[in-house]
């Protein structure tokens, strides 16, 4: 789910040329300030990704949403993490019953 995500935003970046040390700009449009830098552009997209996964992350921490890319979507649970732990362990335990 994650790194579907990730892919789909980067299939999605505006790549451009700026007068700079770090002359290739790349931002994603529908994650408003995700943006990196780099000297090529597979440095540049190296960075889009580690900001991306930060960008994410800020956002679930902040109660916002993360607006779905390409049909794949990112939301954070609102239960207390043991409670979801306790449940997967369950289901595991049903499916070897």
């Amino acid at each position: 789910m994650f790194s579907e995500y990730i892919e789909a935003a980067l299939e999605r970046a505006v790549y451009k040329t700026i007068d700079d040390e770090e002359p290739i700009f790349v931002s994603v449009p529908e994650l408003p300030g995700a943006w990196a830098a780099g000297k090529t552009g597979e440095e540049a997209r190296k960075e889009l990704i580690s900001v991306i996964e930060g960008w994410i992350a800020l956002r679930l921490r902040m109660g916002r949403s993360i607006p779905p890319i390409g049909g794949h979507t990112i939301t954070a649970s609102v239960e207390p993490a043991s409670v979801i732990r306790d449940s997967l362990a369950e289901r595991s335990i049903q499916t070897c019953i």
